[in-house]
């Protein structure tokens, strides 16, 4: 993997070998949250707000693509002049211009099942709970205020139900969140569903399951398709396990100097950590755009 220098501004000359910005047609650009594209205080950085409305000029469509909710994607990109296209729910939900090009729901017995599934791993002792992720809201049953800070972060649209079995909405995914480490506690709890359901560990603390075709590479090749772009047009950037499927559907990966170690194996570049801006970074680099420019007309008027 050919590592992007980890300077104030990325020139074309300093972008790995074979990477020509003149030579390049971009057209779709996917970008993990977490990790990815939000610093270390999940904030964006300013500059991203003058790239986004270049990239409107130039035609190229911006794709958050998170483990998120749909709706709390929408909110943090609320105020944009042009529509984005979203992948939610790692890929089980799917939007381009507002409307909704795809989506996944579980089957209500896995549901129950999972939920059940959580709720005996808790009784046993691990700090563990389930977000069962409609699509008209996400719903909780725990009511705790540490564990519903956790959710909200990721959940606009959370509801606190008395009983999960009783929610009535599409399930797109079961999210369990884990005080501990996800990968040493919940996601061996839900094994058992591997054989018949995708079963993802999200981030240090979250595993999701959703169906067995939900990623969100099944999720960006749907986006491909409907806006008739190719790999070789499409530029992504990922960090963790869930962003691995996504990593392999583009020709222009970059995973984050920061990453899982598996996620930097299967990137073809890598760019500078979420805590350098590296999103903004090398695509200014890659579209010829000074930083200096994006970082004047990030600053307010005045």
């Amino acid at each position: 993997m050919v590592r992007v220098p980890e300077t104030t501004a990325l020139t074309s000359a300093e972008l790995p070998a074979g990477l020509d910005p003149a030579a390049l047609d971009i057209r779709l650009v996917a970008v993990d949250m977490d990790g990815t594209l939000l610093d270390a205080d999940h904030q964006v950085h300013p500059t991203l707000w003058p790239l986004l409305d270049e990239l409107d000029r130039r035609g190229v469509v911006f794709c958050p693509a998170s483990g998120r909710q749909h709706a709390t994607l929408v909110e943090q990109f609320a105020g944009r002049p042009q529509e984005l296209a979203y992948i939610a729910e790692n890929g089980a939900y799917v939007s381009r211009d507002g409307a909704e090009l795809s989506s996944r729901a579980l089957d209500r017995p896995l549901v129950e099942e999972v939920v059940a599934t959580v709720r005996e791993l808790a009784a046993s002792g691990p700090d563990v709970g389930a977000v069962v992720c409609g699509k008209r809201s996400a719903y909780v049953e725990r009511a705790d205020r540490p564990f519903l800070d956790e959710a909200e972060r990721y959940y606009a649209r959370l509801t606190v139900v008395e009983d999960l079995l009783a929610v009535e909405d599409d399930v797109l995914k079961v999210a369990v969140f884990d005080f501990g480490a996800a990968h040493r506690t919940t996601a061996p709890a839900l094994q058992r569903f591997t054989a018949t359901h995708q079963v993802v560990v999200s981030g240090q603390h979250w595993t999701d399951v959703m169906d067995r075709r939900t990623h969100k590479g099944a999720a960006l090749a749907t986006l491909q398709e409907a806006l008739g772009v190719t790999p070789a047009q499409t530029v992504v950037f990922g960090d963790y396990l869930n962003d691995v499927q996504m990593i392999e559907a583009a020709d222009l990966s970059f995973a984050m100097a920061n990453a899982h170690p598996e996620v930097r194996e299967r990137a073809r570049y890598e760019a500078p950590a979420n805590t350098e801006n590296g999103v903004v970074r090398t695509l200014a680099a890659l579209l010829g755009i000074p930083m200096a420019e994006l970082e004047a007309r990030s600053r307010p008027a005045g």
